[in-house]
């Protein structure tokens, strides 16, 4: 089966369907199956970590609570807003490829990397405010990474409590810092998806790479949405 780009004036490109499929539609389940294969995987390993906090928050409470008091809301909410529109700007990305127009593919995903890359400068400041100080960098309060220079007077907790805050950021770093990381791999492959829409890989009847990338790229979302109340909203109270 041949396609031919849907750019005026391109010459046409090798069809979409691989060799070892019957038809397109063999091949669209079974990309879609590898990719929720994969997002299940992924589920189970922010699992853990969402098992860990669980455990943690329970235990320590007050220091949770304390530790969450210094991260802003604001900046938080700002992102989920975001992300949010990163997720619309995605899904009608899928809806052009679906109707097999390109050239609204390409604004589309366009349009949720630069929002994709707005969450990730947002994160690098709000990253510089607690790291830059361990270092004797930055205007931050006081370094609120974990390790021998936590300066806990920041949060005004007792010296006892000190241990059980760095718990608190070390989920924190670890939790954002990996849904950061899954953005950092995302946004690069949007662009190569988006590289390729421009080109007329895709059309109506073939446009698998932009749904199996809008799946990924929800599950990102939809982390950070358990993310934002888990950590940001602790002591808002």
């Amino acid at each position: 089966m041949s396609e031919v780009s849907s750019r005026p004036g391109a010459a046409a490109s090798p069809g979409p369907l691989q060799h070892h499929f019957a038809d397109l539609k063999q091949q669209k389940a079974a990309a879609s199956l590898g990719m929720w294969v994969f997002i299940a995987q992924e589920v189970l390993f922010f699992g853990g970590l969402f098992a860990t906090y669980t455990v943690y928050r329970m235990t320590y409470p007050e220091a949770f609570s304390a530790g969450s008091q210094h991260l802003s809301w604001k900046i938080g909410f700002f992102n989920t807003l975001v992300l949010i529109a990163s997720s619309l700007t995605m899904a009608m990305g899928v809806h052009s490829a679906a109707l097999g127009r390109a050239k609204r593919i390409v604004a589309w995903l366009l349009a949720t990397i630069f929002l994709g890359s707005l969450f990730l400068g947002v994160k690098y400041f709000e990253y510089e405010e607690k790291i830059a100080p361990c270092f004797g960098l930055g205007a931050g309060p006081g370094c609120l990474v974990p390790g021998e220079r936590f300066d806990a007077s920041v949060l005004h907790v007792a010296v006892d409590m000190a241990p059980q805050t760095q718990i608190f950021y070390s989920l924190y770093f670890a939790m954002t810092g990996l849904h950061a990381l899954h953005m950092i791999i995302g946004i690069p492959i949007i662009l190569w998806i988006a590289h390729a829409a421009w080109r007329g890989r895709y059309s109506a009847e073939w446009h698998t790479p932009v749904e199996i990338v809008g799946l990924y790229w929800h599950f990102v979302d939809i982390i950070w949405i358990f993310l934002f109340p888990l950590l940001y909203l602790i002591g808002t109270h």
